[in-house]
């Protein structure tokens, strides 16, 4: 059906300037503070490093920080895409600087960290879209803390299988490629990337290295309906992805899409059960879940990483 102007209405409700509906009382979290908050702060700053946390408004930012948990934001903090949901800056990057894998690392040891989740804005500006950036983080977190399993949540790439090799390559513990939202909706919420692709970026990893742990996650609220999300979640299990996160989509803004209905968590808890019925060896399904929250207990779960394990 077409609004006004020939729009689809289906883009008309979902991009309204009129607030979502009433926030519930299980998504109110607690403001960030503490010493640890603080102590992470000032590291990040120190290091010239950026994190998801802050960038994306993740309401979880207080809890994981004070555990000294942090997804790493790598290339920058600028996106050369725009998608409708995302609350990270979009528009032109600075030049990709070579030295960042080595600072992430030295934040690394810093924290102590035992699990570590280093994610980017999409850089479609460069050859393989920073694919050399994550190995090099990888291989420098070896170096310094070789007992640190490390999750890397990439972009597509374009769909590039160079570039995907030269992650997986690297031997991370966990490969992760969100496909955030179900095919009907990527047009809109997603317009720079495609449903189809990010399923491939997922099934061409798993068939580099069979070995290696692969997982997404999906935003709920954007106006999906419930049948679409099961197939959403079937296809991902489909690329023999196994580990999958379920979390409440938050409107970082006026401008950005409307929440289209909260999800309850016993919504959540049914579909935890749904996913671990499809295969999936962890879900994290919940309202305040995103991609990185409890990484590092979802790891735990999931599996030991093999190269922790002696010959």
């Amino acid at each position: 059906m077409l609004g006004m102007f020939g729009v689809p209405m289906e883009l008309v409700q979902l991009t309204s300037r009129q607030g979502p509906p009433r926030k519930p009382d299980w998504l109110k979290v607690k403001a960030p503070g503490g010493r640890n908050y603080a102590e992470v702060r000032t590291l990040m700053r120190e290091l010239g490093l950026h994190t998801v946390c802050e960038e994306a408004h993740c309401p979880n930012i207080g809890e994981c920080w004070e555990h000294k948990a942090a997804t790493f934001m790598i290339l920058g903090d600028v996106c050369t895409r725009n998608c409708a949901y995302c609350a990270v800056t979009h528009g032109t990057p600075e030049p990709y600087d070579a030295e960042e894998p080595r600072r992430l690392a030295e934040a690394v040891t810093a924290m102590r960290l035992q699990h570590v989740v280093i994610t980017s804005v999409d850089r479609d500006d460069l050859p393989n879209g920073g694919a050399e950036a994550f190995a090099g983080c990888v291989t420098e977190i070896r170096l310094r803390d070789p007992g640190a399993s490390v999750e890397l949540l990439t972009p597509d790439f374009k769909g590039s299988e160079a570039a995907i090799k030269i992650v997986v390559d690297a031997k991370p513990d966990i490969f992760n490629h969100n496909l955030e939202t179900v095919r009907r909706l990527y047009r809109i919420a997603r317009p720079g990337g495609r449903y189809d692709r990010a399923l491939s970026v997922l099934r061409y990893a798993k068939e580099l290295d069979s070995e290696l742990l692969t997982k997404s996650g999906i935003m709920c609220g954007l106006g999906e309906q419930w049948d679409e999300l099961l197939v959403a979640m079937q296809d991902l299990r489909d690329q023999g992805v196994e580990i999958l996160t379920l979390g409440q989509y938050l409107r970082p803004s006026l401008d950005h899409l409307a929440v289209a209905r909260y999800y309850t968590p016993e919504e959540f808890a049914q579909l935890r059960h749904i996913g671990m019925d499809m295969g999936y060896r962890h879900v994290e399904a919940g309202p305040l879940v995103r991609s990185s929250y409890h990484a590092w207990e979802q790891v735990q779960r999931a599996a030991t990483p093999s190269w922790a394990v002696d010959d």
